[in-house]
């Protein structure tokens, strides 16, 4: 006995065609909309400014003596002894507020380190038996190029962050295989002397990548 398929009732193929032809009506009226444009035009993404390029730079804001020691520069300026007389420390003179009164020789150096004029002495760091040398405040001597071991040992939370990384800058490539990777010293940034930051302009916030409030607005009412 052979299967003769049934053959679908005639009411439910005249259901399935009139389906068929609604959806491609419906088809037809939403192309149709969309080339009318009856929503309105889709809101223009502003334009990305570009970064300002002093916020990607790398190079330090000053240059310590080790820097000077890589380029191969002129480090008579360092030479105290040019001037001054070995084994004959220079006197300090203070005025009748107990500040120290920098010599016309050394005009250019602007003492401010700390709020309360304590460490505005040259001999806090310089060490007075040897001036090409510094002084550390439990008395061991460093040289020009050790500086941030100085800074170190009077703030050392600071130095055990800039140890970390955590304080302070790094120059170069984390894999140390693919190149050079250095750490900035303390007064890469900061003056000696005068250890505060200016005041900088911040970095701009990441972009929202999308149309902003007010950019939408303006673009509805032109």
């Amino acid at each position: 006995m052979s299967y003769v398929p049934k053959q679908p009732q005639e009411p439910a193929v005249r259901k399935t065609n009139w389906v068929l032809l609604g959806v491609i009506f419906g088809f037809v009226l939403l192309g149709a909309a969309m080339l009318a444009n009856i929503w309105g035009r889709s809101v223009e993404r502003p334009a990305i400014p570009l970064v300002d390029p002093s916020f990607l730079e790398q190079t330090a804001w000053r240059r310590s003596y080790a820097d000077l020691v890589r380029a191969k520069e002129d480090l008579s300026d360092f030479d105290c002894y040019v001037c001054h007389e070995k084994k004959n420390p220079p006197p300090l003179r203070f005025d009748d507020k107990h500040n120290l009164i920098v010599p016309e020789e050394h005009e250019t150096i602007k003492m401010g380190h700390g709020s309360h004029d304590r460490n505005n002495l040259c001999f806090n760091c310089h060490n007075e038996a040897n001036l090409v040398t510094f002084s550390t405040r439990d008395g061991k001597e460093l040289k020009f190029a050790e500086s941030s071991r100085l800074c170190g040992s009077c703030h050392g939370p600071n130095y055990r962050d800039w140890e970390a990384g955590v304080h302070g800058r790094m120059n170069g490539y984390w894999n140390h295989s693919l190149g050079e990777f250095r750490r900035l010293d303390c007064v890469n940034c900061h003056n000696p002397h005068s250890p505060r930051i200016p005041t900088r302009q911040p970095a701009p916030a990441p972009h929202p990548l999308r149309a902003s409030a007010e950019s939408a607005k303006s673009a509805t009412t032109h």
